[in-house]
């Protein structure tokens, strides 16, 4: 019994792809048309894409070329070619403004960038393409039902370049540079002003500027202890309760130490 089920399995896919085989060859755009929508509706979207694309041209101008141009732009997404569905979902809210799907393709095209978008370490430049795109996508459909989604994109996105900033200038804190450290954290708390990671970006450009005060040269050493006094006062007045104020209530007290010198001096 077994043995006649599997025959029976067997003889059926080889039929399914034989079947298949021919419509890709043929001439038929109709049978493709069909066979692509069936392909499609039964997950196998990429046979289905490959039926799509012999058609595409042959269908411009006809009442049948929305759906197939929605279908064409889904199977990319759904095979994961992220660049590409991004374009055809572009270019079908381009051609069918009036569409239903309008606001769907819309949606779609936007999150397919954000699909592009690498991780933190890496290079942005398809984060903040992706931003641009759902950011759009939210300026003209603010009733969208994608807009909770959508919101939570662009909320992601944003973290990865804060944490990409982020990381720059904590970098630079560790390998010493601390004047690059000091002007990369307030470049980062001037753009990100109410990031999660602002506490940690206020202690590290204190301890940068700490480093930097206690370790200066002479005739530049007054102006930048008091940088680093203020540095401290700021982190303290923003987060009083922080589980770094032991350590930066000690740090203070040996820039009041060296300030006091300055003081004795003159």
């Amino acid at each position: 019994m077994n043995k006649i089920l599997y025959i029976l399995i067997t003889f059926s896919i080889l039929t399914g792809c034989s079947e298949y085989q021919k419509v890709l060859k043929a001439e038929d755009i109709g049978a493709k048309f069909k066979m692509g929508q069936d392909l499609y509706d039964a997950g196998k979207y990429a046979k289905a894409n490959k039926l799509f694309a012999q058609i595409v041209p042959s269908y411009r101008g006809k009442p049948q070329a929305e759906k197939l141009m929605y279908l064409y732009s889904q199977s990319f997404y759904e095979i994961q070619d992220f660049y590409t569905a991004g374009y055809q979902f572009e270019r079908f809210a381009s051609s069918y403004p009036k569409s239903e799907k309008l606001e769907e393709a819309s949606f779609l095209a936007a999150k397919s960038y954000y699909m592009l978008s690498p991780a933190y370490s890496k290079d942005q430049k398809e984060t903040k393409s992706a931003i641009e795109k759902l950011q759009t996508f939210i300026n003209l459909y603010p009733e969208s039902e994608y807009l909770s989604e959508a919101n939570k994109l662009v909320k992601e996105l944003d973290y990865k370049l804060e944490k990409k900033a982020f990381e720059i200038a904590k970098q630079y804190n560790h390998v010493s540079d601390f004047q690059a450290s000091i002007k990369s954290f307030d470049n980062f708390i001037f753009e990100f002003p109410g990031s999660v990671l602002r506490e940690d970006a206020l202690f590290y450009r204190f301890d940068s500027a700490y480093q930097l005060a206690m370790n200066s040269v002479e005739y530049k050493k007054l102006a930048r202890l008091k940088t680093a006094k203020d540095y401290y006062e700021a982190f303290k007045k923003a987060y009083s309760n922080s589980s770094h104020i032991e350590a930066l209530d000690q740090m203070a007290a040996n820039l009041d130490e060296e300030l006091n010198k300055y003081s004795i001096k003159s």
